[in-house]
């Protein structure tokens, strides 16, 4: 991700000569290049942890003044109430057998989980027994979990820094209560994996690029933009996806009970970019509209989950037949978007720059949701009272 000074002026035919081509934003002009896209596996760093240079100043603030802005106070208030604790009020002693989960789930969504033979036909799959197919499931389990966790200490650490980064004390408020949210998270999303299923996967190595394009930008705006607009957009939409789809109890109450707190945060930032982006140059839009093409291509990227496929060492060739045979995994994909688009028209990012992000999702596919209601008016995100005291299913 590139910066392009604060400061630039230019009219509109230059601003879009300099809009940059697909291969300088995902490195590759084709988006549904699906051979470059596979060839992107996630590896676990040899040291077992991962650094990102983070060169964001802290911002202090004199002005204390609580509900200067009100939906973001009022946010804040709701997010006080809406605390639960992960250790006690899930039923960790329901048993997961992961077999059985891949057999009841793809019974209940046939269109989704069972193959076409048309589409399996002259690859390795082919030749998979009825194990094979269910050990497939199980990885894609373990990998799906895998993400969501990785997903979440991303968020973890990008609201760290929006309490530090963010000018406003509200702001500041409210994204404190977030990083708790997000410490929860991680932690269930964790204790699931360790003690429900039987596997645990590296960070997908797209998600991976966007994490630390996010973490490593300086401008506050940018973190709230690519994790509270973008992944956790995304993260809203696949949660509730899951929740509909998976027939295992425990999975789905904890999954309705993180919705309920994302809910909340991709409201917060809209609400905090909103007002903030009314006052941007057609520059700096531009930028921010590249930067949210960039996001959605990574983390439609990251849906392949080419690691799942090279675990179960299914050749690139094949991969590339079965998918390109079911386009109605492309179409599942495309569903994800259902959350983002709408949150990005209300910033205006849609439109700005001649409708160059507007042009962009049409492309994909995915423009179709920009009159789907904003993030702003879920009821999730100013619920009174925790998930758990509401009873949510």
């Amino acid at each position: 991700m590139t910066t392009i000074d604060e400061n630039t002026d230019t009219d509109t035919d230059t601003e879009a000569e300099q809009l940059r081509s697909n291969l300088e934003l995902i490195g590759r002009e084709n988006i549904d290049d699906l051979e470059a896209v596979l060839s992107f596996v996630g590896q676990y760093d040899v040291e077992g942890f991962h650094r990102v240079p983070d060169n964001c100043p802290a911002e202090f603030t004199w002005d204390y003044e609580k509900g200067s802005k009100p939906q973001l106070d009022r946010l804040y208030e709701k997010a006080k109430k809406a605390q639960w604790n992960g250790q006690t009020d899930l039923d960790w002693s329901i048993e997961v057998d992961q077999e059985r989960v891949v057999i009841a789930n793809a019974e209940a969504n046939p269109a989704q989980m069972q193959w076409d033979e048309s589409a399996i036909a002259g690859t390795v799959l082919e030749k998979w027994d009825d194990q094979r197919f269910i050990q497939f499931g199980i990885e894609n389990q373990n990998w799906l979990l895998s993400q969501f966790m990785h997903g979440e200490q991303g968020a973890l650490l990008c609201t760290a820094k929006i309490v530090e980064t963010v000018p406003w004390i509200d702001a500041k408020y409210y994204a404190a209560t977030q990083v708790m949210d997000e410490a929860r998270h991680v932690e269930v999303f964790s204790k699931y994996l360790d003690e429900k299923l039987s596997g645990h996967y590296p960070m997908n190595a797209h998600l991976g690029l966007l994490l630390d394009d996010i973490v490593g930008d300086s401008r506050w705006d940018m973190t709230y933009l690519g994790m509270q607009i973008m992944v956790e957009g995304l993260a809203l939409a696949a949660f509730g996806f899951i929740h509909a789809m998976t027939t295992e109890p425990l999975l789905k109450k904890l999954l309705r009970y993180v919705m309920a707190d994302e809910a909340r945060h991709v409201a917060f930032g809209v609400l905090s970019l909103q007002e903030y982006y009314k006052e941007l140059s057609a520059a700096e839009l531009r930028e921010r509209q590249e930067f949210a093409f960039e996001a959605a291509i990574r983390m439609k990227d990251r849906l392949v989950m080419q690691e799942v496929w090279e675990r179960m060492e299914v050749p690139t060739a094949d991969v590339m037949k079965v998918m390109q045979a079911a386009p109605e995994r492309d179409e599942f994909q495309i569903l994800l978007f259902s959350k983002i688009v709408p949150n990005l028209k209300k910033l205006g990012l849609l439109d700005a720059a001649d409708g160059w992000l507007r042009t962009k999702f049409t492309e994909m596919g995915a423009i179709a949701f920009e009159n789907l209601t904003d993030s702003t008016e879920d009821e999730d995100a100013f619920a009174d009272g925790s998930p758990a005291e509401r009873q949510v299913a």
